[in-house]
């Protein structure tokens, strides 16, 4: 995997993962991205409900793990629940992160996306009129 040799270099094989608060799958952070996510849960507010929640369910997920000499990482069973893993998985990589998906929800979550990208006047998105592949 092309990821690896970076995650054990730059750091040094740490990586947090918990769950996305919007989809059934896991987030994968290198140790130096997820302590800015820290960072930013730590500005949320503790008597605000929705707050709270956000950082109950993104912090009581998380767990710290470290590849193994094979590149590889164990995954908590309260994860691999959360996300329906069971055999087939699918790692996605997000710039600063991964996702990990069971293949089926991934399937499934790509057929959405195109609908989704379909259905939009994407000239129209601000964000996206000017780009371009």
């Amino acid at each position: 995997m092309r990821y690896r040799e970076p995650l054990q270099l730059e750091h040094q094989g740490r990586i947090v993962i918990t769950v996305d608060i919007q989809s059934a799958c896991l987030l994968l952070y290198p140790i130096h991205e997820w302590e800015l996510i820290e960072a930013k849960l730590l500005k949320l507010s503790d008597t605000d409900k929705t707050q709270r929640s956000l950082k109950r369910m993104l912090l009581g997920y998380a767990h710290e793990v470290e590849l193994d000499g094979n590149g590889r990482i164990l995954l908590p069973p309260p994860l691999r629940q959360y996300a329906n893993l069971d055999k087939r998985i699918m790692l996605v990589g997000q710039l600063n992160k991964f996702e990990l998906w069971d293949e089926q929800a991934w399937l499934q979550q790509i057929d959405e996306c195109q609908e989704t990208i379909r259905s939009e006047e994407l000239a129209n998105n601000e964000r996206l009129a000017d780009f371009s592949l």
